[in-house]
């Protein structure tokens, strides 16, 4: 855990890679393309808890179709800046999935464990579909094999990012933009 005083020294040296405008923009962009994936299908859209909640709420106000909500919480960081290869659940959705088209919105696609835990989860629960919606797909060679987003905003390097949901050491989801560490 770090001090309050040293998050703000690392946002106050932080890179900003886009602007508030410019996250607004992309997220107008994947609002569309996810309409005309998925307005006829009635989707149950799933906020995977913490990060994807500032995306989620940015994203639900674009959607201009009938759709139902709800969430979900599984980690496998625990506060940590690396996780473990398996995901603790803290909240499954209170919503049925069986038969329902899912889109899951989560903030970033990194190495994709828990994204891919998630939607083996969703398919077993019965979903007729599962899209995998992101604010940033992060470009490596990390990646784990059977994940992949439907739909994303930005395409990041390989940095430390925060921001719009994107955390610093727990601190910086607030952010009003994506940022990234100095440095790293």
């Amino acid at each position: 855990m770090i001090t309050s005083e040293e998050a703000a020294r690392v946002l106050a040296e932080a890179d900003l890679l886009h602007s508030a405008e410019e996250v607004s923009a992309m997220l107008d962009t994947m609002a569309a393309e996810i309409t005309a994936k998925l307005a006829d299908k009635s989707p149950l859209v799933l906020c995977v808890m913490t990060g994807g909640v500032i995306v989620t709420g940015h994203l639900l106000t674009r959607l201009g179709f009938p759709l139902e909500q709800d969430y979900l919480h599984a980690t496998r960081y625990r506060g940590a800046t690396s996780g473990s290869k398996t995901i603790t659940w803290l909240h499954k959705p209170e919503t049925a999935l069986a038969g329902r088209h899912i889109l899951l919105v989560d903030d970033i696609l990194d190495e994709g464990y828990t994204l891919r835990e998630i939607c083996h989860w969703c398919r077993d629960q019965g979903a007729a579909s599962v899209n995998v919606a992101v604010l940033a797909d992060k470009q490596h060679e990390r990646r784990v094999e059977g994940i992949h987003r439907d739909f994303s905003a930005i395409e990041l390097a390989d940095r430390y990012v925060f921001g719009f949901g994107m955390d610093y050491k727990e601190y910086w989801r607030n952010a009003n933009g994506i940022y990234a560490v100095k440095g790293l």
